[in-house]
Parts: structure tokens; sequence; C-alpha cells
């Protein structure tokens, strides 16, 4: 039976579970002599693990290294080692004689003793201490035959002890010859097999299962090699073998289960011939679609490449047996394909498929022979290579079901499967069935502990994640994850603040949107208007708002791309395009839609809005629905409720499907909008000057006479709005307000031009700007004979500032599209807008401290603390129409406010706007006409107060509720001893402060 190199831990766990600890070994350095060397020469090796030294069957060098013979002036012994690793030679206990002085064979003196990867770091002048008597190459000692160690295996003399060669060998350690004994390392064990040292069938193991050497190693026979090594020392040393000795520390695995040192060492197996499968698995691999795609073709590939036969056996006693039933002269083989054909050939009924249960069934052959069951088990991997076709128990069941969908659709799985289960699957089913396994695989990166090791529950560098996902959620958890690296199959360095981003900057936002839908649509009851419901589909794509339009064709675009990129299986595409949807939707529709969504404007359009958000936070949740399945079934149970007919769970909804046009230029011209008003926001952070400061005017400067109408028309009360500008002016002369430059993509046109980059550049940057302005509009340009297109240039703006104005009183930014011009001269004429914006902006933060939510009703009285109060009464009367529209009330004095009006809240500021102001919060409180209650009454003084107490101690809701089903009257005849009365909205009672003074004002 063939070997291959493993350990008592069995390789693919010991790669899969490896612990690896900082351990100090036996360090020696062994000669081994020359055969006919004329200076008795000898090859001098170096090793750690002295407990090999007795399996000596080979030397191996670096036929690309010069190699060195040396005398030892001390010694007079004669070496061979590699010319870059003769410091190694150095022994601390030597006391080298007078030197010899000028032998032309000198090595120099001045000669640096820190030779690259020194064991011993001494820095004394060690090569002092030899005399070069020749250089070689590494392929000049190929072949050359040396005495070994020990005699164990002095049959293998015309075969073994000689120099062979291999790349493995490096210059960074030991002495540049490596000793090989091929059954305990995997390159020792390739190299003696490639240069026919022995074969795979007649290796020899000098240890056994125990980790005890066997009786071939006479001198050292029964015992455990970890505590051989002093003796094998010894006798080493006694042979006169032994160069230099000492104590080397370094990192050795031990196994993650037993917490026992680890050895290599080659053991009989059973294999699956792959390398005859090479280049169909080549071939196969061609076929499959990998995300990311360098997965595949290199990672992937070049293993298959070097593919080499796969030992399939293990020596367990739990794992699927290997069905193999052989002769005790191992002349005569069955293969069990099937229960029946055991049961069949071995006359035995068959229940359970264990060892302890059919390990003890034999067959007896034609021949006389008696067959048993081989000891050994499936590779594990094995098992998960056939899982394709074993879960559904194919070929004995389900034949028709696997045909028609194998190879699966796709499978995924971490990097580290490259080589195991992918490959597993890819040799199984190219043996079995001469196709892939599968048609796509996502491949993903590995997620490592915050410090950059493995995650490790022994060493606890990791948070639970449990504990991650109370905190934070799962679908927090999952969202971090597929926006991380790993999905591109790069390695992720776990941070549970990295999850809490995702809850700041994902979740909040949209749960934000979502709660201001909620609670707008409540608002209409509370108002008493129709409750919602969402219009249809067709209705809102025939909404005039351009940020209806919009959104509408965002999300139709979302959808598209969403199928798009998740039919190619590229997660880490999706989610970032998700991501910026969210942000668009809540900073963007929801951020300046706000009067609208609050009922602002007619009530048609207030609904014709909320529709709008509604159906698209409905169909985000849909599309989000596979990334954040628990976030979004929160949502959607909430939100089926206005909608009939709707499905009992998100998760049985369809994908949603494109409906209606997209519309690309609005999409691209909101898109522009936002740079703008980026742009612009970067001015004013430049001078100071923030946003609830009014400017006077802002200048778009740009070629594209679409852009601009888009700009100065249905977006133009967006722009002036969110930037607090008066006027906004287009621009589409380039040359009025910048100069033009040209700058080469060097990105885009390094690959393609190679050496005629530079004369190319030289001539793109001396371009004039008639020339430039030529390029943009015909779209490509002849430079030295190469056909450039708008995208292999990089058109500048630089700002020409006007004459006679400073940087302080105009400003510009761009982005190399656009230019955008800010006047920040200051304006006496702006100033009452901007002191009613920071008014404005003191009423919000208050109603914010004292936890009021926006569709809490509340009247605001404002009170000047100044001596001088025109100022604030200019400022309230010029801009009382936007005071009322922003904060949904009308503000009223504080000399207004009753003495029964319930304060929620009061803050005073100083030095806002050259003013000193306090504002109130109180409860809506009933006013009444008192001349017209009394008239209720003949005049009745008693009975009019009566009434008066009596509304004021009802619920303020219920009463307006009653009064809105009552057409603005109420019947109030439950005071006791007294006469029933009509009582009229508007005429008796008022239900506010603001609607009482609104209406005498009106008189």
């Amino acid at each position: 039976m063939p070997y291959s190199t493993g350990c008592k831990t069995p390789l693919s766990n010991f790669e899969a579970g490896q612990n690896y600890k900082d351990v100090s070994d036996p360090e020696v350095l062994v000669t081994f002599p020359v055969l006919g060397d004329p200076h008795g020469a000898s090859f001098v090796a170096w090793t750690t693990t002295p407990w090999t030294l007795p399996s000596n069957l080979a030397l191996c060098v670096n036929a690309n290294f010069t190699y060195v013979k040396v005398r030892n002036r001390y010694s007079g012994k004669v070496y061979v080692v590699a010319e870059s690793r003769l410091s190694a030679l150095h022994n601390p206990k030597e006391k080298p004689k007078e030197a010899v002085a000028n032998s032309p064979n000198d090595v120099p003196k001045n000669t640096n003793a820190k030779i690259k990867g020194s064991s011993s770091g001494k820095t004394e002048n060690v090569l002092d201490s030899f005399e070069v008597l020749e250089k070689v190459s590494g392929a000049s000692l190929v072949g050359m035959k040396y005495e070994p160690l020990f005699d164990y295996f002095v049959e293998l003399s015309n075969t073994a002890f000689r120099v062979v060669s291999d790349n493995y060998v490096t210059d960074d350690s030991g002495t540049g010859i490596v000793h090989c004994a091929p059954a305990f390392g995997e390159d020792d064990f390739r190299v003696c097999i490639d240069n026919q040292i022995l074969s795979k069938d007649n290796l020899t193991v000098a240890v056994d299962d125990d980790g005890c050497f066997t009786e071939k190693i006479t001198d050292f026979s029964g015992r455990y090699i970890k505590h051989a090594d002093k003796d094998i020392i010894e006798a080493v040393k006694a042979k006169g073998r032994l160069v230099k000795s000492g104590a080397f520390t370094h990192s050795y695995p031990y196994c993650w289960r037993s917490d026992t040192p680890l050895i290599y060492r080659a053991v009989p197996s059973w294999f699956v011939r792959v390398e005859l499968l090479k280049e169909q698995l080549l071939e196969n691999n061609k076929q499959t679609y990998w995300v990311p795609d360098f997965v595949k073709d290199k990672r992937f590939h070049n293993w298959l490449e070097n593919a080499r036969d796969w030992a399939i056996s293990r020596s367990r006693f739990w794992g699927t047996p290997l069905p193999i039933w052989i002769s005790e002269d191992e002349k005569e083989i069955v293969v069990m394909d099937s229960v029946a054909k055991l049961e069949k050939l071995s006359g035995v009924k068959v229940f359970d498929l264990h060892r302890h249960n059919i390990d003890h069934i034999t067959i007896q052959t034609d021949s006389g022979r008696l067959l048993r069951r081989v000891d050994d088990v499936f590779d594990c991997w094995f098992e998960s290579g056939s899982m394709p076709y074993a879960y559904i128990h194919y070929p004995f069941e389900n034949v028709e079901l696997f045909e028609k969908n194998f190879p699966g659709h796709f499978v995924a799985e971490g990097l580290d499967q490259t080589r195991g289960w992918f490959y597993t699957l890819m040799v199984l089913a190219t043996a079995l069935f001469g196709k892939p396994a599968f048609r796509n695989l996502i491949c993903n990166g590995l997620v490592l502990a915050e410090d950059g090791k493995k995650m490790s529950k022994s060493l606890k560098n990791y948070p639970s994640p449990m504990e991650v996902i109370n905190d934070y959620g799962a679908d927090a958890l999952r969202l971090y994850l597929i926006n991380s690296p790993v999905v591109r199959a790069e390695p992720l360095r776990f941070k549970k603040e990295g999850v809490y981003g995702v809850v700041r900057d994902v979740f909040l936002p949209w749960y934000n949107a979502y709660r201001f839908l909620v609670q707008n649509a409540k608002r209409l009851e509370i108002e008493g208007l129709a409750p919602f419901v969402p219009f249809d589909q067709a209705t809102l794509q025939k909404s005039s708002n351009v940020l209806d339009q919009w959104i509408n064709s965002a999300t139709q675009s979302l959808v598209h791309f969403v199928r798009q990129e998740m039919d190619g299986y590229r997660l880490y595409t999706v989610v970032p395009y998700l991501l910026k949807f969210l942000d668009n939707l809540t900073n963007i529709y929801v951020r300046f839609n706000r009067k609208r969504l609050k009922g602002r404007t007619e009530e048609e359009d207030c609904r014709i809005a909320l529709s709008t958000l509604y159906n698209v936070l409905l169909i985000c949740c849909k599309v989000m629905a596979p990334f954040t399945p628990f976030f979004t079934e929160v949502l959607y149970q909430n939100m089926r409720k206005v909608c009939n007919g709707s499905e009992e769970s998100i998760h049985y909804c369809s994908f949603p499907e494109e409906e209606g046009k997209r519309g690309e230029r609005i999409e691209q011209s909101v898109s522009r909008m936002m740079t703008i008003i980026d742009l612009a926001r970067n001015i004013r952070e430049r001078h100071n000057k923030p946003l609830k400061t009014p400017l006077r005017e802002m200048v778009i400067v740009h070629p594209d006479a679409d852009f601009l109408d888009d700009i100065n028309g249905k977006l133009r009360e967006y722009v002036l709005e969110e930037l607090n500008i008066r006027s906004l002016v287009p621009c589409n002369d380039t040359l009025k307000y910048s100069s033009l430059r040209a700058e080469p993509d060097f990105s885009v046109l390094g690959k393609r031009l190679g050496k005629s980059m530079g004369v190319v550049a030289k001539e793109i940057k001396a371009m004039s700007q008639e020339n430039i302005l030529a390029f943009e509009n015909a779209g490509e340009v002849i430079i030295a004979n190469h056909c450039l297109k708008l995208t292999d240039i990089k058109v500048l703006r630089d700002f020409k500032r006007p004459d006679g104005m400073t940087d302080k009183e105009v400003d510009a930014a761009g982005d190399g599209d656009v230019l955008v011009i800010l006047d920040l001269r200051p304006d006496e004429s702006l100033f009452e807008a901007g002191a009613a914006r920071e008014i404005v902006n003191r009423i919000q933060k208050l109603r914010k401290k004292v936890a009021l939510e926006p569709t809490d009703m509340v009247e605001v009285y404002f009170e000047s603390l100044d001596e001088d109060k025109s100022i604030s009464q200019r400022v309230l009367r010029s801009q009382e129409s936007y005071i009322r529209d922003a904060i949904g009330t009308q503000l009223l004095l504080y000399s207004l406010m009753p003495k029964h009006a319930v304060v929620l809240g009061e803050e005073r500021f100083h030095g806002i706007s050259s003013m000193s102001f306090g504002i109130t919060l109180a409860r809506p409180a009933l006013m009444f006409n008192i001349k017209a209650t009394l008239s209720l009454f003949s005049g009745d003084a008693k009975y009019s107060q009566n009434l008066q107490t009596y509304l004021q101690s009802r619920d303020h809701s219920n009463l307006k509720y009653e009064f809105q089903n009552g057409n603005g009257k109420k019947i109030v005849n439950s005071i006791e001893q007294q006469p029933a009365a009509e009582v009229v909205l508007g005429e008796h009672v008022f239900l506010t402060v603001g609607d009482y003074y609104l209406a005498a004002n009106s008189d």
C-alpha cells in the first residue's frame, strides 16, 4: 500500500486546529563524510529534531547556491556548507590557534561575521577560524555519496545516502544542507520519492503509532522519540560526527485537542489517482463561475495544476469505514458499492455501517481466501466532497432529481476551503461524472480577531457572538460582515465597534425614516382627516413633484441593480449600493420633503408624499429582507396593516420586480444637486458661515444647459432652502469664472500607451482653453497619433475671482465637473432671515430637550429680554410666515400666555443674532369668548363659568375629536343643575391661544 505523509493527529486536523507554542528543542550540527573526497571533507547538516537522524537517507542542497569546502584552523577538519551559511559552523567552545598568515585561500579578515540567519548572533570575527579550500556550485554536489550516521538502512545503499537538490532549501537558517528522513517530513518524502531514493510502496517507517522507535532502530528500540534525543546526540558525539550542539527556541505545533506535540509521520494510505485527472480538473474549473474571480483563476487554478494523489484513508475508529475487503496476502480485493452486495457476498444482514457493526464481517472467495475489511475510515473531506449526491442517497434513490439538478447552482464557503471542500467537490465530481460539482461559487475571507490573529476560544481574543447580538442585533452583525472585505475573500479584523457603526449609520436613519412615516400617517387621524391608505403605484408614477419622480426612479434602479448583481452573486457590490440608497432616502427625500410629509402643503400633496415614502420603504424592506431578515420583518408587520391582501410575512413576499420607467436624467440631476450642496457647504465651512446665516447669491458654472435648467428649475427651491441662499444664478460660460487646464488620467492611459505616455502627457498639459472646450464638445481628440476620449483626460476648472473682490467676499469650490461660487459679503437685508432661523433652531432644540414627539402639539411663546425690543419685533413681523411653517404653529408673545396654560419647558438665550430672548413651550390651552358664552345662558355668569370649567377639565384631544365629529359644534348637557348649551368652536371656545388671537386679529 502506498504511503502518505501525515502526523500523529492526522494532517487535515493538524492544519485546521494547530496550536503553535514556543518550545526549546536541541540544536545540533552533524557531519556526513563525503566518500572518496581527497581532503576527507564532510557535509554538515543542521537539525532541531535529532530523533530523525537514524532515518536519514539523503542530503538535500539547493542547486543555485554556492558551497564552500573549508578547513577548521583549530581542529583541521574539513567541512562542506553553503557559503552564505558559513557562520553556522561557529563553535564558541573552540579557541582558534594563531591564524596562518597571508594564505592565498584565507578568508578576508574584514568579512562581516554577522552572516544572514546566524543562529548564534555573535559578533566575533568567526570566519577567521576557517581556511577556504574550494568553492563549488550546489548543482555539482548532486549525486555525491556520503557515509550515513547509522547503518540501520544499509540495505538501501544502492539508492540512498547521496546528495539531491531542491529549492525548498533556503539560506535563512541551518547550513544550506538538509538531511532527509523521508518518513517524517513532507518535503523530505517528496524529494526522496522524486529522486528514487525509495518508492511509496516500500517506505520503511522507523516510528510506530505510539511515537516510539521500532525494532529496526536497534539502539533506541521502544524509546519515545522525544525522550531519545539526548542519547542520539551522545551517540553522534561518540562517533566523532558532532560539530556543535545547543538549544533552539522556535514555534512548534501542538494538537489543539490533547495539547501534545505533533510530528509528521508517513502512514500507509489508500489514494485517489488525482494526478491522472489533472487536465480534466483544469477544464472543469474553467466551466465554473467564482466570486471573486481571482480565487478561481489564481489560487484554485494553481492548486489544481500542482494536484497530487489524494490520500483518502484515516486510521481512526469513528468515521465512515472504507468499503474495501482484502485478503491477507493482498492478492484479492473487493470494493463494496452497496449494502446489498456486502450482504450477498458475506451472507450477513447489515443494519448499521459503523465499524463496530461490520468489522467482524468476512467474505469467503472462490479461491478459498478469506477477505477482511481494511481498518481505515474515510477522510472526512471525502464525505463532504460527496455531498451533492450522498445527501439524496444517489444512486440508490432520487436518480431523476439528481440528474436534473447536478451540477449544483452555487456553493458558498470560506477561502480556507480552496484546498478543502471546493477541491474535494471538484475531484469527486470530475472522477465520477466528468463534470464540476457546482456552477457558481461564492468565496468569503476569514474573520480574524481584532489583533489580526485567528479567533481562539482558549485565547478568548474575540467578543461573545451572543453579546454582540444582544447589544446590537443579529441583523447589524450580518450587515457588518456582508459589507466588509470578507465578501471579497479578504480577511476581516472583527471589531465590535464596527457593528455599532452599522446600527448608527444604517439602522437608525432607516428606522427614523420609517418612524417619520408612521408619525405623520397617524397625524392625519389625530387632525380628524381620513385614515392613511397608500395610493397605488400607477398613481404615484404620475406625481408632478420632482423628488417623488426621483425617488421612484431611484427605487426602480435599486431593484434593477440588486437583481443584476445578485444574479452575478456579487454581494460586495449590492450592500454598498443599498446603503447609499438608504442614505439618499433619509438625507434627501425625507429631509427635503418634511413640509409635504408633515401636511404643511395641501392634504392631497401630503398623501402623495406619504404614499411615495410608504411604497419606497416597503420595496426597500423587500430588497433588504435577505440581508436584514429580522429588522425588515418588524417594519413590514406594521406597514402591512394599511394594505389589504398583504402576505403574512415579508419572507413570503416575492422579490420586487421592476415597475415603471427609470429616469436616468432626473437621477443624475439630483446627484448633481447634492454635489452642488456639498461644494457650497464646504465653502461655508472654510469661511465659518453656518447654514443659519443667509447668503445673497450662488453662481453655478457648467457648460451643460440641460443640467443648469434642472438645477435652476425643478430643483431650485431645494437648493436655495437647503443652503439658505436668496438667489441662484446659472452660468454656462465656463471661462467667465474659471480657467481650464487638462491633465492626463495616468491610471487609464499608463497601461495603454506605455512608452508613449510621456509625450502624450506633455501635449495634454499644453492644451489651450479653446482646445479643451473643443475637446469637451467633440468628445475626443487626437494627440501624438493617439485618439483620446473624455475618460482619458481630466478637465480641471480653476476659479478666476472677479476683479475688485477679495477671497473673503467671494469663494468657489469645484469637483472638476461643476464650479460653485458663493457671494460671502454680509447683507443687512438678510439679517432678519438669519435671526428667524436661529429662533426656530432654539425652539426645535427645546422640543427635543423636553422629549416631545413630532406629532405632539404645543404652543410656543416668545419673550424678548432686550431693553430695545425693536429688533426682535422686526424679525417676528417680517419672518412670521417662515417661522409658522417651520414650527407648525403660530409663534405667540409671552404676554399672551393664559394663567391656566400648562408649561412643558422654557429656556432663555442670550447673544443670538444680537438678541436675547426666552422660549416657553406649553400645552394647547382653551380660550373663551366671554361675551359669547354669557349669551348662551342669557348673561348668567355662573353658568358661563361652569361651562368653562367643564370644558377645561376635558382631555384636549378628545374634545377636539368631538368638535370634529359635530362639524364644529358640541352639545353640553352633562353639567348638573344647568341647562344644556350648544357650544360652537371658533365662536364660543377656541382650542388654542393661537386660534383665539388669529380670530381676534381678523376681526
